[in-house]
């Protein structure tokens, strides 16, 4: 009931969203691009839709600095505590209702993408590998998509109770991490770098990385294949999809670059699933659990095919062109 709810409060928002666009952008091109998105969001992207085409009211400075990687009370467990579910045969949702993180096996170990918030790290992926019963000495690699404090929170933890994996970001953003005075929930130890077109692999599982800068100078994305009940599932995973509404010309158009250089690869990969770190941009918190308890013969609800995993980034790069003009007048 929960669940239905908040998907009813989440289409009228759309809704009300929509007609606020329509009523208040002044420039043609921006109409343009807005409806663009809005035709290519249809009914799985519109969380992206209203998070990048509609400019959100000015966040508290301490919110952003949380994001950032600064400290933080951590909020009450009920509020963001979630259980892990199996979402394909050697895939798993370790997430939380707002960030997610994921486990991909293998036959020689395990790939654990992202870290979450410090607070979350702990009961989330290491407890969740034992309710999963999935063993963390087994963990040869986790993947940071980037040093945001929402995702990588957790990665001294989990440097720490797992002395046998690897942890890997974007070139840029160690480099941040190394340079910064404090990090996190703990400074971790530089490791290895995510370069682009790396291969992290464990047996018959393995990542490919796509550097993506935007979101942050050394944000990665990736491209995987798991199985879903016996059959290849392909799957790209865009590490960061947010941007800030008042940034220069410069910026968006990285950005952009970025996003079309992720969505080629994808095509090319031919995936037809896509996930994120954001619950709000592929609501992996509902679709984990809907794969979890799939009866005989239903599909996975992470498959959109191809086409779905375009619109995806028509959405991100059509709000993209929109925020471009607002903010730059370009």
């Amino acid at each position: 009931m929960n669940s239905l709810i908040t998907r009813i409060l989440a289409a009228a928002a759309w809704v009300a969203a929509v007609g606020i666009v329509s009523a208040q952008t002044p420039s043609g091109k921006i109409d343009e691009y807005l409806a663009a998105a809005k035709m290519a969001a249809g009914t799985e992207w519109a969380g992206t839709f209203l998070r990048l085409c509609i400019p959100p009211p000015a966040a508290p400075p301490a919110a952003g600095a949380a994001a950032r990687g600064g400290t933080r009370r951590p909020p009450a467990r009920e509020t963001w505590y979630a259980e892990p579910a199996k979402v394909a045969d050697n895939l798993y949702f370790l997430g939380t209702k707002i960030h997610s993180s994921w486990a991909i096996v293998g036959s020689q170990g395990i790939i654990i993408i992202e870290a979450l918030f410090d607070y979350a790290a702990n009961d989330e992926i290491l407890e969740g590998l034992k309710k999963l019963a999935l063993d963390k000495s087994k963990v040869k690699y986790v993947i940071l998509s980037h040093a945001h404090a929402d995702h990588d929170g957790g990665a001294k933890l989990l440097q720490d109770q797992m002395p046998g994996a690897h942890l890997i970001y974007g070139a840029e953003d160690w480099d941040a991490i190394d340079k910064s005075a404090s990090h996190a929930g703990g400074k971790p130890k530089h490791d290895v770098t995510g370069d682009d077109g790396m291969r992290v692999s464990v047996g018959d599982a393995s990542v490919q990385i796509v550097t993506m800068p935007g979101h942050t100078p050394g944000t990665l994305s990736y491209l995987f294949e798991v199985k879903d009940r016996g059959k290849p599932l392909r799957v790209a995973y865009v590490g960061g999809t947010a941007f800030p509404f008042n940034a220069n010309a410069a910026y968006y158009d990285r950005y952009l670059a970025s996003s079309k250089k992720v969505a080629k690869a994808a095509a090319d990969y031919g995936a037809t699933a896509l996930l994120s770190n954001h619950s709000e941009f592929d609501d992996a918190f509902f679709k984990a659990h809907s794969a979890a308890n799939r009866q005989p013969g239903e599909a996975n609800p992470f498959e959109v095919g191809a086409d779905g995993v375009a619109r995806y980034f028509s959405v991100v790069q059509n709000c993209t062109e929109a925020a471009k003009i607002r903010a730059a007048g370009q």
